[in-house]
């Protein structure tokens, strides 16, 4: 295990389609860890490999690889910046000491950039931010960081200006050294003059380099007052306190096909982005629930967090953590959150669709085990002689769900592959849906459920099918009667007879009640229950059209028994029988679920989406604002909203997302309710 101050770890994030497998690719390929730059459009990339990947061309998967660059061991997560795949880079983010942040000089921020930014300032961060591109046609690097230093939660600091623009993008000038640099094939860079042009720009975003700096500390804003000036050596400790808090963003330039700003940005993350030990502890709780935290040394105790998993048909299951403190060796750990001891085979380091095999793993480290039994995402490994258990990782919550079925014969074997699916990905929820008896299947987007059932049919064969879920609605009564229900039956020895009267009341949201007021012996005592149970049968079957009928109390108040013919079987059919007249005589109403709906949009399209939610019969509740943008609470029926997710992000270009959950039920308007239950009744 060498030095920790050597180690670093980063995951490279940004919008879908601004370049990132492309960079991962130019840096593994620049530190000499693969032999020729893969690309993503024709398949090649070492870190896109999986057929839908291929197939897309996007990342859906978090990839994991590492290389040295001069005696720094560092170790990457490339990330998906598709909407569909976001948890994948939220996750990650949180397993992290860094982060490259990428953001294309031609699209410039875009909707997934806000929120990649809200990740790295929720976490404090420490990033650095490369502007991508720069070769590309109609590429425009002062528009791109007037975009990030308005829109975005972060102060992003310039290292690096480009020299010449789209086809002529050559070179970079380094703002702290003011010298300029012209690059190779290779990836190296040549010194060359800064070009004339470029002199007044390069004074300009010195001075604010400086100064920002100088803000990250109190004895540097002491000298720089003082001299007007930084020196090369207070410039860098005030740079690397800055980023390691997440006050500033240092901003490099690049074009990752072109294989341009490639070591320059290795240098960079070796130079600015902080090692473990330089991090804060990793905080978690002991057996008893008390606060402890680890230190990132190798002399600690060992701990480590799960937080990927990864299924396949032939090797089992791939087991990824970032390990916290102290070292693994050996062929076993504890599970803490599972209280119980994990054995495995082989140590590995995940390098794209490789494992390569290891002795041991320390502090700051991306390591993954095959073939674990009980382990799962988000699981704390650790000593068995010092347990600590970290926290759940946080996970963005799914906002679209489809009924899921297989073709017959095939349901046991979907629904294994599905559970297997669930292991890998945390943004999945399968539930099973009481009143439709639908099985459901949730994520963050159509294309992620579909991509989902993509692989399922590649790994495990078996064809997933979904469906628009059904909605649960349900049936009530406004208003009051009180019915008789009598049945009689006579054919041939012995009959039937069961008689009752029931008041029928709603109860206006509180639930079902059944009230006795029998008095005497009218009917018998061991009768009436079976009353009850005949009502509460035909609740579950509806009046009105097949929905469960709810909120309503019934009191049984007279009937007339046999003394020969009576039975608990006709006590029930009666007392089913004076339901169903009692409720169509109270006024039967249908009741659809309502949706909490908390979404978040910037003002240029808060108009759009309150005048879509009019027109999905939705009531604002209140508006709020944060960062700059609107945050709208609303409450939408459920038919309204199943595929909402794709409405917001056309309305929204992407730059809106929400998150819904149940609310209540409410009547639904008339000329819908009939539409409902002439569709409810054909079926």
């Amino acid at each position: 295990m060498q030095d920790i101050s050597k180690i670093r770890n980063m995951a490279i994030i940004g919008h879908g389609s601004c370049g990132k497998t492309s960079l991962a690719e130019a840096m593994l390929f620049t530190a000499g860890k693969i032999k020729r730059l893969g690309k993503v459009d024709d398949g090649t990339s070492a870190l896109d490999f999986e057929d839908e990947e291929k197939q897309r061309k996007v990342s859906i998967n978090t990839s994991f690889h590492n290389y040295n660059w001069k005696k720094h061991d560092v170790f990457l997560m490339d990330t998906p910046g598709d909407d569909n795949f976001i948890n994948e880079s939220f996750v990650a983010t949180q397993m992290v000491d860094g982060a490259v942040f990428i953001i294309g000089a031609v699209l410039g921020v875009k909707g997934q950039t806000i929120k990649f930014a809200d990740f790295v300032a929720d976490r404090s961060l420490p990033t650095i931010l490369l502007i991508s591109k720069l070769d590309r046609e109609r590429a425009d690097f002062s528009r791109t960081l007037d975009q990030i230093a308005d829109s975005l939660p972060i102060t992003p600091v310039v290292l690096q200006i480009p020299i010449g623009e789209e086809e002529n993008f050559r070179g970079y000038v380094d703002i702290r050294t003011e010298k300029g640099y012209l690059y190779n094939e290779d990836g190296s860079v040549t010194e060359t003059d800064i070009p004339e042009d470029l002199v007044d720009e390069v004074e300009m975003y010195r001075e604010s380099l400086m100064e920002n700096v100088a803000e990250t500390d109190d004895d540097l804003i002491e000298k720089f007052l003082e001299d007007g000036e930084l020196c090369p050596e207070d410039m860098q400790a005030g740079l690397k306190m800055g980023v390691a808090s997440g006050a500033i963003v240092p901003v490099c330039v690049g074009a990752a096909k072109s294989n341009y700003g490639t070591a320059p940005l290795l240098d960079a993350i070796n130079d600015i982005l902080p090692s473990p030990a330089e991090r804060p502890a990793a905080m978690g709780v002991d057996k008893s629930g008390e606060p402890i935290e680890r230190e990132a040394s190798a002399d600690e105790k060992f701990s480590a967090q799960v937080f990927k998993t990864m299924a396949d048909p032939y090797a089992g299951r791939l087991t990824i953590f970032r390990v916290f403190s102290g070292t693994l060796s050996g062929d076993s750990f504890y599970n803490s959150s599972k209280d119980c001891e994990e054995r495995f085979g082989q140590l590995f380091l995940p390098e794209g669709k490789e494992q390569k095999a290891i002795d041991s793993a320390g502090p700051g480290m991306i390591v993954a085990v095959a073939k674990l039994k009980k382990t799962t995402t988000g699981d704390t490994l650790c000593d068995v002689n010092a347990p600590i258990i970290y926290d759940d990782l946080e996970v963005m919550e799914p906002v679209i769900s489809y009924a899921v079925s297989a073709s017959k014969g095939d349901e046991e074997k979907l629904f294994s592959s599905i559970t297997r699916m669930l292991d890998e990905d945390l943004t999945l929820r399968l539930i099973r849906e009481e009143q439709t008896g639908e099985i459901l299947i949730s994520g963050v987007g159509q294309v992620h459920l579909e991509v989902m059932g993509a692989r399922i049919k590649r790994k495990f064969g078996v064809e997933l099918e979904l469906s628009i879920p059904k909605i649960p609605y349900k049936e009530t009564i406004k208003g009051k009667a009180t019915v008789q229900g009598k049945h009689k039956k006579q054919s041939g020895g012995r009959g039937q007879f069961g008689d009752c009267t029931i008041e029928i009341s709603p109860t206006h949201g509180n639930g079902f009640e059944f009230e006795d007021k029998i008095v005497g012996g009218v009917i018998p005592q061991q009768y009436r229950p079976a009353v009850e149970k005949g009502i509460v049968e035909a609740m579950e079957r509806g009046v009105m059209a097949g929905f469960p009928v709810v909120d309503l109390k019934i009191s049984l108040v007279d009937g007339s028994f046999h003394s020969v013919d009576s039975s608990e079987m006709a006590f029930k059919i009666a007392g089913s029988q004076a339901f169903k007249k009692g409720a169509e005589e109270a006024g039967l109403v249908l009741l659809e679920p309502y949706m909490d709906l908390v979404i978040k949009v910037g003002k240029e399209h808060v108009g759009d989406v309150m005048g879509d939610l009019n027109s999905r019969r939705g009531k604002v509740m209140g508006m709020d604002s944060e960062r700059g943008r609107e945050i709208i609470n609303a409450q939408v029926p459920q038919a309204e909203v199943l595929l909402y997710a794709a409405d917001l992000t056309a309305m929204t270009g992407g730059l809106g997302k929400f998150s819904v959950s149940f609310s209540h039920y409410e009547e639904v308007p008339a000329m819908i309710a009939e539409k409902i239950v002439k569709a409810s009744k054909a079926e």
